[in-house]
């Protein structure tokens, strides 16, 4: 009985750091995280701009958590009122040569209570407006981590070795106020795009200096689920009986 009680401790430790913030070395789904370069560009995601990044699924199972870095325009924040996520289908070729967000396959509006704004770090970081294709360099130094734990109901199904696209769009409370997804030092696959809402076009993006190849700091993860762990756990106690 005391290996049992002791496993469904366990089961309700795991459930609750579900919700917990992700940090470097922590699970995830995806190719590799692309973590957020701290002296990189924060590329103008505020609404009606929508930016897109690419990853490959390495394991089937649920999209249950989504993380992403990003700052404000010189550091002038505001409380976000809305956050647009969406998932694409991959498209491997568009029509400028290189691959775009395709089918919509999953999108929810989230409100503030659905994510946990953590401050990451700073660093001298540059803004950079694709639309305009202005930049400014040293614009702003703090960088802010945001955690998306989604109802189950919002859960979305991804399938191994399938390449997809997050979509991301900010509504900030002050629209004085500009909100820019973090770039990443890490990439893969072709470079992230953007687009003005709804995203019928996508343009690919560059650093606005070296022309280099620009993907955006995010990482796809799975949180425990607390039914499966029951079971599992469940599991090892008819087991412990039968012994």
């Amino acid at each position: 009985m005391l290996r049992i009680l002791l496993a469904f401790i366990v089961v309700l430790g795991l459930a609750a750091g579900a919700g917990a913030d992700w940090d470097v070395g922590d699970g995830h789904k995806m190719h590799y995280p692309q973590l957020p370069d701290h002296f990189g560009w924060d590329v103008n995601a505020t609404f009606p701009k929508v930016l897109a990044d690419d990853w490959l699924c390495t394991e089937t199972g649920w999209v249950e958590d989504i993380h992403f870095w990003g700052s404000w325009r010189e550091d002038w924040e505001s409380p976000i009122a809305n956050i647009f996520l969406s998932i694409h289908a991959n498209i491997p070729e568009g029509p400028g040569g290189w691959s775009i967000p395709g089918e919509l396959l999953w999108a929810v509006t989230l409100g503030p209570d659905m994510w946990v704004e953590r401050y990451w770090g700073e660093g001298d970081q540059g803004w950079y407006d694709p639309n305009t294709g202005q930049w400014w360099e040293h614009d702003h130094f703090n960088i802010w981590q945001y955690n998306v734990f989604l109802p189950e109901d919002l859960w979305f199904w991804q399938e191994q070795d399938t390449i997809y696209w997050l979509d991301i769009s900010v509504v900030p409370s002050d629209p004085a106020t500009q909100w820019g997804w973090k770039t990443s030092q890490d990439h893969w696959n072709d470079d992230a795009v953007w687009s003005d809402f709804p995203g019928e076009w996508w343009e690919e993006l560059r650093d606005p200096i070296t022309e280099e190849s620009l993907d955006m700091a995010f990482v796809i993860t799975p949180a425990p689920g607390v039914l499966s762990l029951l079971a599992l756990a469940g599991c090892v106690g008819s087991r412990r009986r039968r012994a």
